[in-house]
């Protein structure tokens, strides 16, 4: 009881910091004239994969368990998907799928390309077909530069786009909102190094795997911000914030696996790791080839009123991979 009260503390904290980032991050944006879209898809998507940084770094280095940043980082990737399908759930003012700038298929192409190659990685370094640098796998110097040079043509694409700038909030200054901004972040850092801690006692208190705790139990916790923000987005009507933040965590999220193969010493990470987390990859791709069709194609129509195909295929998939997990 006590190791969940723990997990349960871990997740309130999270969620009450992440909650408060969309609104700071919008404050931002109206003093900096920087767009909501950049400003979800950089400020509030990095902050909000913050748990998953700090996480997936403490898993590799203090409690020695890859499978828990695997399963944390890539459960995450699979999570936040489901997360649009829940807003479409409960968002009815308008179908989000046809609001949203078509221009959030190249982030969620770019998350296809992060995960492919991870699946990949894993593949291919259990069988002894991958080459490494010392203990770095040449799959993680891949992704950050398929990382980097996707954020700069994310960039010029942005910059070619108006700029939906958010209005003045003139309660909050500047300098008040980046230092609440700050405070915010110290909270989501410090959470997240307990975490991994806590899902280690968790697992082995439990007999369950640390791949199965990694990929569902972990990933959510550490999902909340994103749950919080994108609440926060849809609040103050601003659903391409809400888009940006999501495929752009899944952007960040694939970057620190490769972030925590560099801090694993043992050797490249992938050799370490569950085939299982391969098995997610890959649902995390077929998910995001779901909602890249989905913002092309525009639904408005919802299946027995509840939600578009895309968000049920989405829940489907989620369901499919939460099954798999559990049954292994």
């Amino acid at each position: 009881m006590l190791i969940w009260i723990q997990f349960g503390l871990c997740v309130a904290v999270i969620g009450v910091a992440g909650a408060r980032l969309c609104r700071y991050g919008d404050v931002i944006a109206a003093h900096t004239g920087l767009s909501r879209n950049w400003i979800g898809l950089i400020m509030v998507a990095t902050v909000t994969s913050l748990p998953e940084l700090v996480t997936g770094l403490s898993a590799v280095t203090v409690a020695q368990a890859p499978d828990l940043a695997a399963g944390d980082a890539l459960g995450s990737c699979v999570f936040n998907l489901a997360i649009l399908a829940l807003v479409d759930v409960f968002y009815r003012r308008e179908a989000i799928y046809a609001t949203a700038g078509i221009h959030h298929a190249m982030s969620a192409a770019l998350g296809m390309m992060l995960l492919s190659t991870v699946g990949l990685a894993i593949l291919l370094t259990q069988q002894g077909m991958l080459p490494s640098v010392g203990h770095l796998s040449v799959a993680s110097v891949v992704v950050v530069a398929i990382y980097l040079l996707g954020m700069r043509g994310l960039y010029l694409t942005e910059q070619r786009r108006p700029a939906a700038v958010a209005e003045a909030l003139p309660s909050m200054s500047l300098k008040s909102a980046l230092m609440r901004y700050s405070v915010a972040t110290a909270v989501i850092v410090g959470m997240g190094t307990w975490l991994p801690l806590i899902g280690v006692e968790l697992a082995r208190t439990m007999g369950w795997s640390k791949s199965f705790v990694g990929t569902l139990l972990m990933a959510v916790a550490t999902s909340v911000p994103e749950m919080a923000t994108t609440w926060g987005a849809l609040r103050i009507g601003a659903i391409d914030m809400a888009f940006g933040g999501l495929l752009g965590s899944n952007l960040f999220d694939v970057l620190i696996l490769a972030l925590d193969d560099f801090a694993y010493l043992r050797g490249p990470i992938y050799a370490d790791l569950s085939p299982l987390h391969g098995a997610t990859a890959l649902i995390a791709c077929a998910m995001s080839a779901v909602v890249i069709v989905a913002l092309v194609q525009r639904p408005i129509y919802r299946v027995w009123r509840t939600a578009s195909w895309a968000s049920l295929a989405l829940l489907a998939l989620y369901l499919f991979n939460s099954a798999v997990q559990y049954l292994h």
